[in-house]
């Protein structure tokens, strides 16, 4: 066989183990399990970081201020600075009735702090002994029962941190093609059986929508654990399990983003902006990632399109199109779910190899910028990679 179709046996071979040996991270059912109702609802303030946020807050404040709690609730939004308004529409959304909500500034961040962390911090003050925080952001749109669904769930099970996978957007072209492998790579990366198992070492949450018991958080140390954080959810949840928490993650039903990312450029930002953090800001990560990339998802297509030239030319290829052509279909029958939740055709699955290209850019050109010195930027912040022994 020649060196090609070796190549495409090893991917192949990845593929199996991805499929069965990767907590069948591409399913996508773990869903927030119905708890029946606790006997006693304790209190819970949500805090909600917002910057710059006056686009969305009309479509997503209403409907957190709409929650049907039966017990004591109450929604604390942090003006982190906006230079549109944002604290001054959410006090006016805030008087049209629903949940009591305080609008608080935090100041600026000190040295060592991401913004919205910060931002996080201020809002935990300000929620005082509520017995659980409902860590949600400005664009995440809630059901009416959305809290009251979080709290069965974590008083039933027995949780420290129950978080929910927001459904973001699709409705243009780009949207359509990047956010459902969005979430297809995070579980991949955090598979969500494994993130729930009490004694796995493996922890993720989803900065939307996070319910966790105030204890924990603080058993945890506080916000200031992670203080540094550029992809803060993940962060929270290992340092909540780490210090003898339970968490749960899974995918959102009536919990939704409202961020428009009309174009390319506002998914490339979104995804480089932390791509390189997730490496650890490791060089050697980096190159191990862009090979891990090529090898699972563009050798199918090339070896599929290259085995089938050659075998079509007299020069052999046959097995290394065979390969190939396998792994492109195990590789699109395990997106295929995840285009489903999100309402999109099945058959989109065999375009997964040209979006991982994206990412494959992505993730490099996160790597350009933080060298450039502009990593992690987000509405005119940029942080650095955290010196050794920073929290994040």
């Amino acid at each position: 066989m020649t060196v090609l179709g070796w190549v495409s046996a090893v991917s192949l071979a990845s593929w199996v183990w991805l499929a069965l040996g990767r907590g069948f991270f591409w399913r996508t059912d773990v869903r927030l399990p119905e708890r029946p109702a606790p006997a006693r609802w304790p209190s819970v303030v949500a805090v909600v970081p917002a910057r710059d946020e006056a686009e969305v807050l009309p479509l997503s404040l209403p409907g957190l201020l709409a929650q049907r709690y039966p017990g004591e609730a109450r929604v604390v939004l942090v003006d982190d600075g906006s230079s549109d308004g944002t604290g001054a529409l959410a006090a006016e959304l805030g008087a049209a009735g629903g949940l009591p909500l305080a609008v608080v500034s935090p100041g600026e961040p000190p040295a060592g702090w991401t913004g919205k962390l910060w931002a996080l911090r201020r809002g935990v003050e300000e929620a005082g002994d509520a017995e659980y925080l409902l860590l949600t952001d400005a664009d995440i749109a809630h059901g009416p029962d959305s809290l009251a669904r979080l709290v069965a769930a974590a008083e039933g099970g027995g949780l420290d941190l129950v978080s929910q996978m927001a459904r973001l957007r699709v409705r243009t072209g780009w949207e359509r093609l990047v956010v459902p492998a969005f979430v297809y790579f995070f579980a991949q990366l955090y598979p969500f059986r494994w993130s729930n198992r009490p004694s796995g070492r493996t922890a993720a949450a989803a900065g939307g929508c996070s319910l966790v018991r105030r204890e924990a958080l603080e058993r945890a140390g506080g916000v200031a654990a992670v203080r540094g954080a550029v992809i803060d959810d993940v962060s929270l949840a290992r340092a909540v399990k780490r210090s003898g928490g339970r968490t749960w993650l899974g995918l959102a039903e009536h919990v939704d983003s409202v961020r428009p990312y009309p174009g390319l450029a506002q998914l490339w930002r979104m995804v480089s902006r932390s791509a390189y953090a997730q490496l650890r800001y490791s060089p050697l990560l980096l190159a191990g990632t862009v090979l891990g990339l090529a090898l699972v998802y563009l050798v199918p297509p090339a070896a599929a399109a290259a085995g089938a030239a050659g075998a079509a030319a007299g020069a052999g290829g046959g097995p290394a199109a065979l390969l190939g052509l396998a792994a492109w279909a195990l590789m699109a029958a395990t997106y295929a779910p995840m285009l489903r939740y999100y309402g999109q055709p099945a058959a989109a699955a065999v375009l997964l190899p040209f979006t991982a290209s994206l990412y494959l850019l992505m993730t490099v050109d996160s790597a350009v910028q933080h060298r450039r010195g502009r990593g992690a930027a987000w509405k005119g912040r940029t942080y650095p990679a955290p010196r050794p022994g920073e929290a994040g």
